[in-house]
């Protein structure tokens, strides 16, 4: 029986990628249940872009209109939700996809079922001859980086399992969606944007999924604020950027794992609060939002060792 697929995008102002974002999914040679546009109040012309293509894929189509820019992650669920197809596809707009990406991707995740999350090789659309992301890596400082960034897609012909996968175009399980969330949510909602996709690997990692790196499944990334200077990005996207890691850090990490890697996260985190504290330090405002979402914090994390006590339970009977 062939597998349920729908593709989300979360749109905010995508008027010039949409488009195009669009015409390459209807050109998938896997067949799609539904495609989910959710739109983040755009204040250009993306509404409009979307219904000149509309009709290449008809009633599959659903595009909703929100009232305010709930941001990346609050989108994402709301389109989670609305369907129960087997995979979701989570996509930029500024993405797009070869025609065979989402057919490679589910092959390798059914085939294996400790896979809940695949990505292909993400290149630059600027330069397609080199690497926008193969997954993602996290150091023992808890920073996390999109794998084989700006180098050769030459040197990343090897596919294989991965920490995590870029939510620039990442495709997950049902089964893994639901067997992680945490208050109802896959990604954390209180993350607005960035990050929120490391977190998910994070927490899937400890709950025994895996993640793979498909180098036959080609898409090209615009990529947006990560190509400017730090000076050049919004407020904003600083303190989202920088707070969020430590959100992380709170629900995911443990005392012992942070004291195995102490010398490497005190030694980044003495800089990089150094950094801020005298460059920019409006960016420190955003452990205000830490502390007023606290409570919230430590609920999800007492659901998540609630979750891996079960598992480690649940494994450990199956290996008597």
């Amino acid at each position: 029986m062939i597998k349920s697929v729908s593709v989300h995008i979360v749109t905010y102002n995508s008027e010039e990628d949409i488009k195009e974002c669009l015409k390459a999914v209807s050109k998938q040679s896997y067949p799609l249940q539904t495609v989910v546009i959710i739109d983040n109040q755009s204040k250009d012309q993306t509404e409009e872009q979307v219904k000149e293509i509309a009709h290449l894929f008809g009633s599959k189509l659903k595009f909703v209109s929100n009232i305010q820019n709930v941001g990346f992650a609050p989108g994402h669920n709301q389109a989670i939700a609305l369907n129960d197809t087997d995979y979701v596809l989570v996509l930029n707009p500024d993405v797009t996809i070869e025609p065979d990406y989402i057919e490679r991707l589910v092959a390798v995740m059914e085939h294996d079922q400790h896979i809940g999350s695949a990505t292909g090789q993400l290149l630059r659309k600027a330069n397609r001859e080199m690497i926008d992301s193969t997954g993602i890596v996290m150091n023992s400082a808890r920073r996390a980086f999109d794998r084989g960034a700006g180098e050769p897609s030459v040197q990343w012909s090897e596919s294989g399992k991965v920490f995590g996968v870029s939510g620039a175009a990442a495709l997950y399980s049902r089964r893994m969606i639901n067997d992680i969330d945490l208050n109802g949510e896959f990604f954390d909602g209180s993350f607005f944007a960035y990050k929120e996709d490391v977190d998910v690997a994070w927490r899937a990692a400890l709950l025994g999924w895996e993640a793979y790196y498909d180098a036959r499944a080609i898409a090209y990334h615009e990529r947006g604020w990560k190509e400017t200077s730090r000076t050049s990005q919004s407020l904003f996207v600083r303190r989202l950027s920088y707070i969020n890691r430590y959100k992380m850090m709170y629900k995911n990490d443990t005392f012992s794992e942070w004291m195995k890697n102490i010398i490497s996260l005190l030694s980044y985190e003495i800089a990089s609060n150094l950094y801020f504290l005298f460059r920019e330090p409006k960016v420190l405002v955003a452990w205000k939002t830490f502390f007023k979402e606290l409570p919230e914090l430590r609920e999800k994390r007492r659901q998540l060792r609630k979750k891996i006590t079960l598992r480690h339970h649940q494994n450990k009977s199956k290996a008597q």
